[in-house]
């Protein structure tokens, strides 16, 4: 009768183990580096095979260990001795050994550290010989790279194994005598930290600093430029600090001179672009405005344009996108028809045709398409034109009216929609998210760039939006950019197709405080655990957790008191700090002796 414990058949080979259908080989490690760092043995966790990695420790009590090291050192200074006595040159090792050996026996006299017999052990497993071979090869190149001597228990193949179990037996005993800072370096034994890109490296880890692990202590640094896609989103409900991670990511990664633009929604980052000489597009304003009709031309180093070879085609099929999310209603067949003869038509009013040669020409403006669909006998053209009117002469025209007036540019690149009213904040998205991403796409500037979508749901209820969004994340790789997509509205994302492909294809996903009405929906989509559920149900602000593929770390958001004050949205924090400035958008009026209100800066409201 066999246990659910005991694997079907073992074979006991000089070597190696076979364990049911798997191969497995054990390590001792013998020899150590003279010093060791906080989480030494991280490197060997975050192995991408599959490493079994034991550590057994036994207490010395204080006399026997004082008795050690007296012997100890009576056998290193005889030696010491009897080298000068022979006039021979001094063993550097002895004299390094002799000097440890006091400073070591002086600390535990004084009761500062105790000493500790630990043995480390490693089993490597595998599918077969072969790739057991070179899986053995792998970890002991990377024990090397840590000055870890690690043997073979050759003949001991079973005992290695064994030790290498869950169940506390050392059957090996090969012992190696640790002081209490050299123990305590090696714990947590186990890290929830997100291993690194190379574990056989000790330099400074990748990517930016996102806070401290609350499972492990340590610090949390993420490179999204190391993933499959450097794609990212943020989920959490309203109040949680998603707005206050991206502003925090995004400033470091400016630091590491990587190029970021943002829609910003509520004007939420204005401070951090002025901070960092960023450039900031107020949409809405009475002087600020984009053309849908401008070609997507990009400028070459030596002064001359370059653009896709059907770059009308291109702009002409953004250009039913941009009027579907302007209407918010999807076009019939025979309205996407007569719409498309229109753009074409008014493209030819301006100038512009097929011919390259005729793209520098100035591109025409929604009026004039209103106005050929308003001259067409086709009553579908006519409906079209007569449901444009707002955003060409209307109450809606101000972002329309004219050229565009900004060219995007500059490292960091901000287009708030705060002063557009609500039923243009989607298209004044779309628009701007267009000239962010014709901007990123020119191959004479490529570089790693991140583009990031606030309150995405408002783009993600429009059908046209949602697909416009849908392929710009599965492109942006190809162009060396991160999208981040961040949202307080998770049923936008996971009751639509393509907003569960968005996130499907996105490496890093965040997750901070989720509604208890969520939650079910998010822990299925996420596979959370338990645990994590109950996690981001009760997690402050700030708190949240970090997915890539199979790892999950669960973190604190960290800003030093100078990011804080660039990056809070608390109104509480902001208002401390501005107490004698007006809010920005706002103007001061003052009460007249006459009765009269006058304005503080211009006797004309745009």
């Amino acid at each position: 009768m066999t246990s659910a414990f005991t694997p079907p058949s073992l074979r006991v080979a000089p070597r190696h183990v076979e364990v049911g259908d798997e191969f497995v080989a054990s390590f001792a490690v013998v020899g150590y580096p003279r010093e060791v760092y906080p989480g030494w043995l991280q490197p060997l966790l975050a192995y991408p095979g599959r490493v079994d990695v034991s550590l057994h420790v036994e207490p010395i009590d204080p006399a026997t260990a004082a008795d050690r090291l007296k012997r100890q050192l009576g056998k290193l200074e005889a030696g010491r001795r009897h080298t000068a006595e022979k006039g021979r040159l001094a063993d550097p090792a002895v004299e390094v050994a002799a000097e440890d050996a006091h400073d070591l026996s002086a600390r535990v006299a004084r009761r500062i550290s105790k000493l500790y017999r630990l043995g480390l052990y490693l089993t490597v497993h595998a599918p077969t010989e072969q790739a057991l071979a070179e899986e053995v090869a792998a970890v002991r190149s990377l024990a090397a790279s840590l000055l870890l001597n690690a043997q073979p228990t050759s003949y001991r193949s079973l005992q290695g194994w064994v030790s290498c179990l869950p169940i506390g037996l050392d059957t090996l005993r090969m012992r190696r005598t640790f002081d209490t800072d050299a123990l305590a370096a090696a714990f947590p034994f186990t890290s929830a930290d997100l291993p690194a890109a190379d574990p056989a490296t000790m330099a400074l880890p990748a990517g930016v600093l996102y806070g401290y692990n609350l499972g492990s202590g340590s610090l949390l640094h993420w490179d999204r430029f190391a993933g499959d896609n450097y794609n990212s989103v943020i989920l959490a409900r309203s109040g949680s600090g998603k707005s206050y991670l991206a502003k925090l990511e995004t400033l470091r990664w400016l630091y590491a001179g990587v190029e970021s633009a943002i829609i910003d929604p509520e004007d939420e980052y204005a401070t951090l672009c002025r901070a960092v000489g960023g450039t900031h597009i107020p949409l809405g304003a009475g002087d600020v405005r984009i053309n849908p009709f401008d070609l997507p031309l990009a400028p070459l180093p030596d002064g001359r344009i370059s653009a896709p070879p059907d770059a009308l085609t291109r702009r002409a099929l953004f250009l039913h996108t941009v009027i579907e999310v302007m209407l918010g209603t999807e076009l019939a067949a025979q309205q996407r028809a007569v719409l498309d003869t229109a753009i074409l038509a008014t493209y030819q009013r301006a100038g512009i045709t097929a011919q390259p040669t005729t793209w520098t020409r100035p591109a025409p403006l929604l009026k004039d398409l209103a106005a050929v669909l308003a001259a067409s006998k086709d009553p579908n053209a006519r409906d079209l034109g007569a449901r444009l009117h707002p955003f060409v002469a209307g109450a809606f025209s101000g972002l329309f009216a004219g050229p565009t007036s900004t060219q995007p540019d500059g490292h960091l690149l901000v287009f708030s929609l705060r002063d557009l009213p609500d039923e243009l904040k989607a298209i004044g998205l779309l628009l701007a998210l267009d000239a962010v991403w014709r901007r990123v796409s020119n191959p004479a500037t490529r570089r790693p760039r991140l583009v990031l979508v606030d309150e995405a749901w408002l783009l993600m209820q429009h059908p046209a939006g949602a697909r416009f969004l849908y392929r710009l994340a599965n492109s942006a790789r190809k162009r060396w950019v991160g999208l981040t997509v961040i949202t307080p509205n998770i049923v936008d994302l996971t009751q639509s197709e393509l907003g569960r492909a968005i996130i499907a294809n996105s490496t890093t996903q965040i997750l901070l405080r989720q509604a208890p009405q969520a939650i079910d929906e998010v822990a299925a989509l996420f596979g959370l655990s338990d645990g994590e559920r109950e996690h981001l149900l009760s997690a402050g602000r700030g708190v949240g957790l970090l997915v890539a593929g199979q790892h999950r770390a669960a973190f604190q958001a960290l800003a030093s008191p100078r990011e804080d004050t660039l990056i809070t949205t608390d109104p509480a924090q902001l208002a401390a700090l501005h107490d004698d400035a007006a809010p920005d958008g706002v103007v001061v009026l003052e009460p007249d002796p006459d009765g009269y209100i006058e304005l503080d800066q211009s006797d004309e409201v745009a």
